[in-house]
């Protein structure tokens, strides 16, 4: 709103989807009434793509489609939780790389339920990186470097950042593309992992 002020007389400010408290990435904010109107709908129709980079804590053999209601937990208000009685919900999961106790995957979010990628992945038992509200434990490979164990441990948000974002332009109708990089604390994790991985393989 400070860089545009009339986005101040749209819906949500223009936002079209939410990224959770602490969660890095791509986020689409359209500049005007019919934009959004638009937006939403494709949104709704799925025809919006967003996939996101995850480090998670265990070391993933294969990715996999988890396909699981996710609604409120009835214990924590401030969680959401896989439960019967909750909204459809689908994650399309891809191993980027392993570490040894680690996992840099890919999400794709079919649908967009509250802490999606998060809920989904604890409840598989792969919690991200640093996400203390869904599981994670601050687990640490073997005789790691003191530096890695400080930065594990020292980790202060969820381990997800929205990479890449594909739609439709609601006035040209043409298809676009973005991507953004990790930001800086994302990238020295992956970095440190992939170094601790390779100093075990030198060892074994």
């Amino acid at each position: 709103i400070q860089h545009r002020p009339d986005l101040a007389r749209l819906p949500r400010a223009g936002i079209i989807h939410r990224l959770d408290k602490d969660t890095s990435g791509l986020l689409v904010v359209a500049a005007s009434l019919p934009a959004h109107t638009r937006l939403v709908r494709d949104l709704q129709a799925r025809e919006i793509r967003r996939h996101y980079l995850a480090v998670t804590e265990g070391r993933m053999v294969a990715g996999r489609d988890i396909e699981a209601p996710i609604g409120r937990d009835p214990r924590t208000r401030l969680r959401q939780s896989v439960r019967e009685d909750g909204k459809p919900a689908l994650t399309r999961v891809r191993v980027q790389e392993r570490f040894r106790i680690h996992t840099l995957i890919e999400a794709e979010l079919a649908t967009g339920r509250t802490h999606q990628i998060r809920v989904h992945l604890s409840s598989i038992g792969y919690p991200l990186v640093g996400d203390r509200r869904y599981g994670a434990r601050g687990r640490l490979p073997p005789a790691a470097a003191p530096s890695l164990i400080v930065q594990l441990r020292s980790f202060s948000r969820q381990a997800l950042h929205a990479w890449t974002l594909g739609l439709t332009h609601p006035k040209s109708g043409e298809r676009l593309e973005f991507s953004a990089p990790l930001p800086d604390d994302m990238a020295e994790l992956v970095a440190s992992l992939r170094a601790d991985q390779q100093a075990s393989e030198v060892t074994q």
